[in-house]
């Protein structure tokens, strides 16, 4: 008598763990590159309220008028206040994609008067 081994049918299970790994690795990769664009545009949002507050500090007001009409175009809204002897812009925006649903916000100080 000759014992017959077992029939092991696994055939296409590759296939479905690929299946099923796949989503996740595209999830991954959409999130980190989400969070890139994410962290480059507060990066931009710190440049313009840096660029704006220091162009009002010095008085120019068609240099921080360039500046924020430039974001505004990007769906920036911005804020000017001005204490303690400093001129200070706010901006802030919301992020895209997976991350829409972040405020994303900026502020730049500057010595009022150039000083």
């Amino acid at each position: 008598m000759t014992a017959s081994a077992p029939v092991v049918r696994d055939r296409g299970s590759v296939t479905v763990e690929f299946a099923v790994g796949l989503p996740l690795v595209a999830l991954v990769l959409v999130s980190l590159v989400a969070g890139v664009v994410v962290v480059d545009r507060v990066g931009r949002l710190q440049s313009v309220a840096g660029t704006a507050s220091r162009a009002l500090g010095r008085g120019d007001d068609r240099g921080a008028d360039a500046a924020l009409a430039a974001a505004a175009a990007a769906g920036v809204s911005s804020r000017v206040r001005q204490e303690h002897g400093l001129v200070c812009v706010d901006v802030q925006a919301t992020s895209g994609g997976p991350f829409s649903v972040l405020p994303l916000r900026a502020t730049g100080c500057a010595a009022a008067g150039g000083r």
